[in-house]
């Protein structure tokens, strides 16, 4: 699918939803159907979640689309996390659901608008948005982590993300699961994660340590030295238990590890 096409059916999508649901007519109009892109619809949809007293939905919206203005390849993102949600999620029924709904959509676009200010200088507005979604989302993503796009995060509550974690392409993890620090070091202290990488619930990787491309990790584990490429890790400490089937775990259905 085009960019615009994935936006079509957006609008088609709210635009039956609102016929179907009278009640929601007025909503879905006010944050999908009244705007011309999705880019407008985002910004509109995470400054009334995120705007304050400190700074307003209104000045919130404008901060966010001069990011997208600023980098269009976060609109590119937004595109491909989207398309992620749809085709491994079974509860996700239409590009619209995540959108409107999934907090964990909402969190992950919202870190990447204050990746941008952190990258662009302006940090200390960085980690206000870093608060405000920790607050609103209860997901805790530092700014200065780097992730990819095609990305999901299922549920999301309770997710942590260090500062120098980097997290590539097609990646897909539960809630409850932190990519952190061991508290024992500074500098680049967070963990690398490889592009198809599926993580289950209550997951913690800690320490500067690379899961490989392909790898899944199941959930409750502990992972505290490198996972190789392909193989699947459970418990605590983690230790190789099979191979995934997948070679990229995280594009299937099955996010849930015994």
């Amino acid at each position: 699918m085009t960019r615009d096409d994935i936006w079509s059916r957006i609008r088609l999508e709210a635009s039956n939803d609102a016929k179907r649901e009278p009640a929601l007519a007025s909503f879905l109009h006010t944050v999908i159907l009244s705007h011309d892109r999705l880019e407008d619809a985002l910004s509109f949809i995470l400054a009334g979640k995120l705007g304050s007293d400190t700074i307003t939905p209104l000045t919130l919206r404008d901060l966010i689309l001069k990011a997208f203005e600023g980098d269009e390849l976060i609109g590119w993102a937004v595109r491909e996390d989207l398309r992620a949600v749809l085709s491994r999620d079974p509860a996700c029924r239409g590009y619209s659901t995540p959108l409107l709904y999934f907090k964990g959509f909402h969190a992950l676009q919202a870190y990447r608008v204050a990746h941008y200010y952190w990258r662009t200088g302006r940090q200390a507005l960085a980690l206000w948005l870093q608060s405000q979604i920790s607050a609103v989302f209860a997901v805790d993503i530092h700014p200065g982590a780097t992730i990819g796009k095609g990305i999901m995060f299922d549920h999301a509550t309770s997710v942590v993300i260090g500062e120098t974690a980097v997290i590539e392409d097609d990646f897909s993890m539960l809630h409850e699961v932190t990519l952190g620090g061991t508290g024992k070091v500074g500098g680049d202290r967070h963990p690398k994660i490889g592009r198809g990488v599926m993580i289950g619930a209550g997951a913690k990787v800690l320490g500067n340590v690379r899961v490989g491309e392909g790898a899944r990790i199941g959930a409750g584990s502990v992972v505290l030295e490198d996972v190789a490429p392909f193989t699947t890790v459970a418990g605590v400490p983690a230790v190789i238990v099979t191979y995934p089937e997948n070679a990229h775990p995280a594009l299937s259905e099955e996010l849930v590890l015994n």
